[in-house]
């Protein structure tokens, strides 16, 4: 028997697997008409974007809703032969987006295949404000640390030490412990253990700093002490007290600011990072979630509670040019939905330029919005949910449980593709950019008898939109991130955001990197790589800590007594084996031929004062 395999060049199901996450667990039996509508929908903001109406209360925070639309009137007039009824379908019984119980209407319009030839679109004339790419000096050698600081300036530290004193002296400082202000380098070491963190795990903060034979991190303690960082972490803000009391003033209003404690840092990074870099022609916009137990509860997502980010990158590195953070409902009056609005917001073509090609998975794409990108002369391409208000209802010569591996069907209207094309599942994209067919094929594994290697057709749509979208732009950049996070658990909302940030940071300037290398025809490092040469130019900017700082105060002159006059009474549980002992100097230890834990300690202890440049310890 012939083992399956499965081989996808454009890797299609597998790139389009978050697509299918959008959909429901449940089973269309067990579900009401309504409910069927939801569960497509990927949170009750697209219910809302997608049927044009508010979506069916769920309990949420009320805070948290997303932004209400108004049903968009249609245009009603048929052109003869290739009107299309731009209604919404129902999803039928058996789980098909398409709904075939009846024969299309006379003059409605039907889908076309490959042997109807389609026009080419007018492609887009490329005009960036700036020339894309990196905006450094391209022959100068940019350390780390010098591009990290590209998003963390000196003002924003200073300024970001100014407000964290100044909560420091109001809220933490007394008569017994006086507040002792945190320097910018202090702030430099703290970073360092951060980046530290995101490639170095331990349970718990405090495990950093343990010593014994499973805790001997030499590197946190070198560093920067335990109890400093861990009251900068603390006490870390970033706006201060007097812009905190007036925006708490105006809670309840439109005028309040739910992001007003993070906004001076989250704005300067979002500058820097359009200041430092331009995309290409390829860009993508999707979201990203920062897990966190705050109020937005996302239900189809694979991180249940957490802030939602809006991202535009560059399709071919990953570099995130900007970004916003989701607020929760904004003016039900304005706007034309929460992902329309979210696409204009982060495609300012003052600042962008035009002529670009823009690539959206299922939650963005409706033929109204590529409408008005098209305005801005910019075009798009991106997957479409069958129900998405706009999409053709008609189903004459549609795909159908007969159709062939590959086969496609395409209608357009005006200046939009939609096209359907059957791989291992029905995929359906929608386009301002692509002509229907070209004569493209990929490579699949089908079985006729035995599997065999086979080429069938792709529609030039897919063919990119796997290429931009499900496999590049924001999805690059969420590989570093992911395989090193320097989150960690907070209580403070602003302060589990201030760590993505970080990371943010830390991943454009890792493509920067890259970018300057690709100028000057060097290798460049691995992610793993620069974050802990950046880690370690970052404990350069910091205070030099002397040995005797950095570990325990020496012991030589602790001696060995008895815990009690009574060798057998009192004895207590030895700090490195648990074993009963009455002995200690400064903590019991035991001190007998076969477990000598107070010369093990001991040795532990000052191996570390004698080790060489590599971190072993020397002779």
């Amino acid at each position: 028997m012939v083992k399956r395999t499965k081989t996808n060049n454009f890797a299609t199901e597998e790139a389009l697997e978050k697509d299918r996450r959008r959909d429901s667990d449940s089973s269309d039996e067990d579900q009401s008409e309504e409910e069927s509508d939801l569960s497509e929908c990927d949170s009750v903001e697209e219910y809302a974007e997608i049927h044009g109406g508010d979506a069916p209360s769920d309990g949420s925070d009320a805070d948290w809703e997303p932004v209400q639309k108004s049903a968009r009137t249609q245009d009603t007039s048929n052109d003869s032969e290739t009107a299309l009824d731009l209604s919404v379908p129902k999803r039928g019984a058996a789980g098909s987006r398409l709904e075939r119980s009846e024969a299309p209407p006379s003059g409605e319009g039907r889908w076309s295949d490959t042997t109807e030839p389609d026009i080419v679109p007018q492609q887009p004339v490329f005009r960036p404000s700036r020339t894309p790419g990196s905006q450094l000096i391209s022959t100068f050698e940019y350390s780390c640390v010098e591009l990290f600081q590209l998003f963390f300036p000196d003002s924003t530290i200073l300024t970001i030490l100014a407000n964290t004193n100044q909560y420091g002296r109001s809220n933490v400082s007394s008569d017994k412990t006086p507040w002792t202000d945190i320097t910018k380098q202090d702030f430099f070491s703290f970073l360092s253990v951060v980046l530290y963190m995101s490639y170095v795990r331990c349970s718990s903060l405090t495990d950093y700093w343990r010593r014994g034979n499973q805790y001997s991190l030499h590197f946190p303690s070198n560093v920067i002490s335990a109890q400093k960082w861990l009251k900068i972490l603390q006490v870390l803000h970033f706006s201060s007290a007097k812009d905190d009391a007036a925006n708490v003033s105006k809670k309840g209003t439109r005028k309040y600011d739910r992001l007003g404690k993070l906004k001076p840092l989250y704005t300067k990074i979002r500058e820097a990072c359009r200041q430092h870099f331009h995309p290409g022609q390829e860009i993508a916009i999707d979201e990203r979630t920062v897990a966190s137990k705050a109020r937005q509860h996302m239900k189809a997502k694979p991180v249940k509670r957490g802030f939602k980010l809006y991202v535009l990158a560059d399709s071919s590195n990953g570099y995130i040019w900007d970004y916003f953070i989701y607020e929760g409902k904004a003016d039900p009056n304005g706007g034309k939905g929460l992902t329309h609005d979210a696409v204009q917001k982060l495609l300012n073509t003052k600042v962008l330029g035009t002529g670009y090609k823009l690539y959206v998975d299922n939650f963005y794409t409706s033929p109204a919005l590529f409408t008005d990108l098209l305005e801005k002369r910019i075009w798009a391409c991106g997957a479409i949910k069958a129900n998405r208000n706009g999409f053709p209802k008609t189903t004459g010569n549609a795909l159908d449980k007969n159709s062939e591996h590959g086969s496609i069907r395409w209608i357009r209207k005006d200046s939009v593709l939609f096209v359907q094309w059957r791989d291992t599942r029905d995929v359906c994209l929608c386009s301002t950019l692509h002509t229907a067919h070209a004569g493209d094929t990929v490579g699949r594994n089908v079985r006729d008898g035995r599997w065999t290697r086979k080429e069938i057709p792709v529609p030039p749509a897919v063919k990119d939109y796997s290429r931009y979208a499900c496999m590049g732009g924001v999805h690059i950049s969420d590989a570093p991130t992911g395989y090193h996070q320097v989150l960690q658990k907070t209580r403070k909302w602003y302060k589990t955001l201030f760590f993505h940030l970080v990371d943010i940071a830390v991943v454009n300037a890792f493509l920067l990197h890259k970018e300057q290398c690709k100028l000057v025809g060097v290798g460049p490092l691995a992610q793993k790589a620069y974050r802990e040469t950046l880690a370690d130019q970052l404990m350069d900017l910091g205070p030099k800590r002397s040995a005797s700082a950095a570990l325990p105060a020496p012991r030589l002159q602790h001696r060995l007594t008895y815990i009690t006059q009574d060798r057998t009474a009192g004895r207590r549980r030895c700090r490195m084996c648990q074993f009963r002992t009455a002995v200690k100097c400064d903590k019991p230890l035991c001190f007998v031929p076969t477990r000598d834990c107070y010369n093990r300690d001991y040795i532990e202890v000052y191996s570390m004062n004698d080790a060489d440049d590599d971190g072993l310890p020397g002779d």
